[in-house]
């Protein structure tokens, strides 16, 4: 897939509405990438990458023709490495530190305080999900890094979202050294493994 400099992203809460705007957007600008598709919640998401110009005309293309069931979007001109990586499914590396748990009522809202994050502090992104299997249409995003940092990423976040926005949090400030480790292969319980802590069992 190509690289792209800038980023947009639409959630949807209908389906049909979430369909005929992708395709307004494709047709409007020459946009390097997307992604589409239905999420939980009969929720739609669409999301495009490729030039600022480009990006910026295709979504101005989705939000006209959505009829007003766009829950939330946002536009990133200049999107950071990482968070593109995230955004394609490639996971942060593995490391020690405490732990930064965002959610967010949306998935637009998670891209925007993820973004924030990156370019505000030191932090490193090891985990994005965009309302996938079990999110009910939210989006969820975890990170490593320093205590005051962490703390940072929170305030920046806040400060860069609405309040419906829907933001919560947690810091693990020592989490359990297993529990970190199971916790940055991914936080979806379906993909989760047993781990054998050696305590107390029968037999």
């Amino acid at each position: 897939m190509k690289r792209a400099a800038s980023l947009a992203l639409l959630d949807f809460d209908s389906v049909p509405a979430g369909i005929y705007a992708t395709d307004a957007m494709l047709k409007k600008a020459p946009v390097a990438f997307f992604r589409s598709g239905t999420v939980t919640r009969g929720r739609y998401l669409a999301l495009v990458g490729g030039t600022p110009a480009c990006v910026e005309e295709a979504l101005a293309a989705g939000l006209a023709a959505a009829g007003g069931h766009v829950l939330d979007h946002v536009l990133l001109a200049d999107v950071h490495p990482r968070l593109l990586d995230a955004v394609e499914g490639r996971r942060g590396g593995e490391g020690a530190g405490a732990l930064l748990v965002l959610e967010t009522a949306t998935v637009s809202s998670i891209v925007l305080a993820a973004e924030k994050a990156l370019k505000g502090t030191g932090v490193d992104l090891v985990e994005v999900r965009l309302a996938d299997a079990g999110l009910a249409g939210k989006g969820l995003a975890l990170f490593r890094g320093e205590l005051h940092d962490l703390e940072e990423a929170v305030s920046l976040a806040r400060a860069a979202l609405s309040p419906t926005a829907g933001l919560t949090h947690r810091i693990l400030a020592r989490p359990n050294e297993a529990f970190a480790r199971e916790v940055a292969l991914g936080t979806a319980f379906s993909a989760s493994r047993f781990v054998d802590l050696g305590g107390e069992g029968e037999g």
